[in-house]
């Protein structure tokens, strides 16, 4: 992981807390526990920081239901 990619995590880790009334220890437990960081937001980093505020936190917000670390 290189700078880019630790500044991105840390603004999709802090949005998500925010939008979801979550400690960023709690998302970041979720994302990672359930791949979302490692298979999804680092490898896709070149497409995602692309997207805006708001597409790219409804986009994980979705995966994250999808992958059931989400009611």
């Amino acid at each position: 992981m290189n700078c880019n990619n630790i500044d991105f995590v840390t603004y999709c880790i802090g949005n998500l807390s925010r939008r979801l009334n979550l400690s960023a220890g709690d998302v970041y437990r979720r994302l990672k526990q359930s791949g979302i960081l490692t298979d999804y937001i680092i490898p896709s980093y070149d497409v995602l920081h692309t997207f805006s505020k708001e597409y790219l936190l409804e986009d994980l917000i979705e995966y994250m239901r999808e992958k059931e670390v989400l009611s």
